[in-house]
């Protein structure tokens, strides 16, 4: 199985493929020093698998070398933050 997550700035969203598929993707609004994760989803083909918590990691990991704080408007990205501390600082309440 090979995974890619691409950020898909076009559309404003980070994609996640699994061999060349669309799988699923984590929608995004970029608002002065800040981006907020609005939705996130893996299609039903794909669950199981770990995509969105991969999807999710990508995202965090792209804002921080970014340097942008986080909004976590959706409820998965904001459990995994919950879920992984090391993430924590990038809240925009955190800043």
């Amino acid at each position: 199985m090979t995974v890619q997550i691409t950020d898909n700035t076009a559309e404003s969203r980070f994609e996640v493929s699994v061999d060349g598929a669309l799988a699923g993707f984590a929608d995004y609004r970029l608002r002065a020093g800040t981006i907020v994760l609005t939705h996130t989803e893996v299609f039903p083909d794909f669950e199981g698998r770990g995509l969105g918590s991969r999807l999710v990691r990508h995202a965090l990991d792209a804002a921080r070398d970014a340097e942008l704080t986080v909004r976590p408007d959706c409820p998965y990205v904001a459990s995994y933050i919950q879920r992984h501390p090391e993430y924590q600082d990038l809240l925009l309440e955190a800043s």
